[in-house]
């Protein structure tokens, strides 16, 4: 018979070796913290000088350096300089690394040797970040966050920011309206393009603006957001009349500001501030295709009123959000004008390498090659770049259309009533006791 204090001795180690090995793959934040993060800084102490010195991210000492190392340490070997270290700091998802660069390099270099440092310190990816001149960030994650997405507690928020995607360096992707006033998201179908807008639609009810939305294809895409729209066009011909009516808007806005001398909605006193407008349209394309020439009209007049917003509606506070398929030229006259107005850019995965080109190439030219290897069994999974040729790959957390409708149903009381946008106020119904309910109740307890 077997001693129990051996059975103990041998099975309490294997119960904690397999507990490990399955908390790398169901739990990869505690696995990493319990034992990738010691390993990792264990590695980076021990490794650095040889590491750094093999990938090239060493210069020569100073003149006063070889002086000091000659006649006060008393050797002639001279060892190369890498940058210093300043500060480490370990994370739930990774590690983060600040550098001191030594004159004559520079953060394109700590760049173009980040891959062979992942190898080097074994984590699943390394991103240089320029914090300020001779400052650099190594922000490494332990493990592929973007698996399973989960946002970070502490998510930025604030006037019209919405955490909408996590990065694969763990940070959370925001959508900040001041900083980034108008954007396009392009993606095939079943690439997460109508996921990442449920998260931002999720993430905007909760704000105190007014939500206009354009969706040609009958609404089927924003119908279950009626609550918490101020105005939806499921037309054609609707969204030509709500785009008269949003430059309207605009130009009594710039009015007001004329008025008092303003320069923007944020610079008027508060008594008086307009509130901020988001527009979402769903699918781009439907505003630019027409079936026959008596529509010709009517898409030459919509392209014109988005060009017009895009240029000028930013100072007024009324935002654009464009979704589609496809965007560029092949669309037709004024496609290309009203893209360059849109700075922010996300491209989910692609049926083609042109709609990338479409999307980035203008801006972060680097990223089309990584938007060309997204996996097709990977929803959600996108580039986002911006004007300064910086992008990133993320990806938007899964969110249900019922649960999006709820979210817009429960902050419905935030809706605010913009008269001369009134008259394209979505019907809401109201349904007795017994009648199925508009959208599906979420339990207190999820």
């Amino acid at each position: 018979m077997t001693d129990p204090s051996t059975l103990w001795e041998v099975g309490l180690p294997l119960a904690g070796a397999g507990g490990l090995g399955i908390a790398k793959y169901r739990a990869p934040r505690v696995f990493w913290t319990l034992v990738g993060l010691p390993i990792a800084q264990a590695r980076l102490a021990m490794t650095y000088h040889s590491t750094m010195d093999v990938c090239g991210l060493t210069v020569q000492p100073s003149r006063f350096r070889s002086f000091v190392v000659r006649t006060v340490a008393r050797r002639n070997d001279v060892q190369p300089v890498p940058p210093k270290i300043r500060r480490v700091r370990g994370s739930s998802t990774g590690m983060r690394v600040t550098l001191r660069l030594p004159a004559g390099l520079e953060p394109a270099d700590v760049a173009a040797a980040s891959e062979r440092l992942r190898h080097a310190w074994g984590v699943h990816s390394i991103n240089v970040v320029e914090i300020k001149p001779g400052f650099v960030e190594l922000r490494m994650t332990g493990y592929d966050v973007l698996r399973r997405v989960k946002l970070p507690h502490r998510a930025p928020e604030g006037l019209l920011r919405v955490p909408v995607a996590l990065r694969e360096d763990g940070t959370a992707y925001v959508r900040d309206y001041l900083k980034v006033p108008h954007a396009l998201t392009l993606g095939a179908n079943q690439s997460g393009k109508s996921m990442y807008q449920r998260n931002l639609i999720a993430g905007l009810a909760r704000l105190p603006v007014a939500l206009v939305g354009i969706d040609c294809k009958r609404g089927v895409e924003q119908r279950g957001y009626a609550p918490r729209l101020s105005a939806l066009a499921v037309t054609p011909a609707e969204a030509s009349g709500l785009l008269d009516a949003l430059v309207g808007e605009m130009e009594d806005r710039f009015d007001l500001l004329s008025e008092h001398g303003a320069a923007d909605v944020w610079t008027l006193p508060e008594r008086v501030r307009p509130v901020p407008v988001v527009v979402l349209v769903d699918e781009v394309a439907e505003l630019f295709l027409i079936a026959s020439r008596k529509d010709e009209e009517r898409r030459d007049r919509m392209v014109t009123q988005m060009i017009r917003l895009g240029q000028m509606a930013r100072a007024a506070g009324i935002y654009l959000e464009v979704c589609g398929q496809r965007f560029g030229s092949d669309l037709g006259k004024g496609a290309t004008t009203l893209r360059a107005q849109l700075t922010g850019r996300v491209v989910h995965r692609v049926n083609d390498k042109q709609t990338a080109d479409m999307g980035l190439g203008d801006i972060a030219p680097d990223a089309v090659s990584a938007v060309t290897t997204i996996p097709a069994d990977r929803p959600g999974v996108a580039v986002a770049g911006d004007s300064s040729g910086g992008w990133s790959r993320i990806r938007t957390p899964a969110l249900s259309a019922s649960k999006a409708a709820a979210i817009c149903a429960r902050y419905a009381d935030l809706t605010p009533h913009i008269p001369a946008l009134a008259p394209y106020r979505p019907a809401v119904p109201v349904h007795t006791a017994g009648s199925p309910p508009v959208v599906t109740p979420v339990p207190a307890t999820e």
